[in-house]
């Protein structure tokens, strides 16, 4: 007769039975340490958005407060939000009995808007087909001349401003639109080509060899099947040259002045030497914030390169 296996038994040659309970107990083990390292992962996660998150939660909150809730010395968690700071920043005019409107924040954030589209426009038409070149092409110094353009992110910004300044005031350029713009490649150039070379990059030489055969010209290869294969590479890198372009500040606070000041600097002017419109400073810091936010947002469906990118591998 055939002993079924579970059947305990010491005899030699036997089966040993199956250790079902041992298992399950292992296995229950297992999923209560998972979910305890779960939670606390969870729990550190959570700590660091508050920590990170914080300072824009209570500058967004400073700017719903009026003048006597932000001075307050004990910090109010609960209070009536207003929109007096928004209006007097945006129409101008008496925000409270403490504090003036400031009309020229509209100035500043129609600067801001018209240097960095610019500068990001003229870095995305002069960079692309440099970093394609510097992809495809084979010739002397190469590397030396892309390693050139990385070396303006090297230097900081203030180690050239004064020679900048002295130039600007020469050619005619200090307080100009066109010159910001021009001295915004600095931020602007080096990181759109580097990026993008490593998207060109990653596009299988194979598939422009084809292209070629075909009858395509280097420039038709370049227009009609490289760039379109690194469009959310371009889309990503033109909103990262964006957003470090709009938060710049010291180029803006040398080479302008209050005609063409972005808003980064312009947020200054709610300083003076008698008070400082907390409110309304707070109110322009958070619709500053807003167009990088927003591209922040949008850029992470283009994070993800395109699965044509690098069809042919190997």
């Amino acid at each position: 007769m055939v002993e079924p296996i579970h059947a305990a038994s010491n005899r030699e040659g036997d089966i040993a039975p199956f250790p079902y309970k041992s298992i399950g107990r292992d296995m229950h083990l297992l999923k209560h340490l998972t979910r305890r390292r779960r939670f606390w992962i969870w729990f550190a996660l959570a700590g660091y958005a508050v920590f990170a998150l914080f300072p824009l939660i209570w500058v967004g909150m400073m700017s719903l407060k009026s003048h006597i809730d932000i001075i307050s010395p004990t910090p109010k968690f609960l209070f009536s939000p207003s929109l007096e700071n928004y209006k007097a920043i945006l129409f101008g005019g008496q925000s409270t009995q403490y504090e003036a409107g400031q009309t020229d924040f509209l100035l500043y954030f129609k600067n801001s808007c018209i240097i960095t589209i610019c500068a990001v426009s003229i870095s995305l038409f002069a960079g692309v087909p440099a970093a394609y070149a510097l992809a495809r092409f084979r010739f002397r110094f190469k590397e030396d001349i892309a390693f050139t353009f990385l070396s303006f992110r090297f230097a900081p910004e203030i180690a050239v401003i004064i020679p900048i300044y002295l130039l600007y005031q020469k050619l005619h350029l200090y307080n100009t639109y066109m010159g910001l713009i021009l001295v915004y490649q600095l931020i602007t150039l080096p990181l759109i080509i580097w990026i993008i070379r490593g998207y060109f990059e990653d596009i299988s030489v194979e598939i422009e060899q084809a292209a070629k055969l075909d009858g395509y010209s280097w420039w038709g290869v370049f227009m009609k099947i490289a760039l379109p294969l690194v469009k959310p590479g371009l889309a990503s890198t033109a909103i990262l040259a964006f957003i470090f372009a709009w938060n710049n500040f010291i180029f803006g606070l040398i080479l302008g002045s209050s005609n063409t000041y972005p808003s980064t600097v312009g947020i200054l002017g709610f300083i003076s030497y008698e008070s400082v419109l907390w409110g309304q400073m707070a109110a322009a810091t958070v619709i500053t914030i807003l167009p990088p936010l927003f591209l922040a947002i949008f850029i992470q469906k283009y994070l993800v390169r395109g699965l044509t990118m690098g069809a042919i591998r190997g």
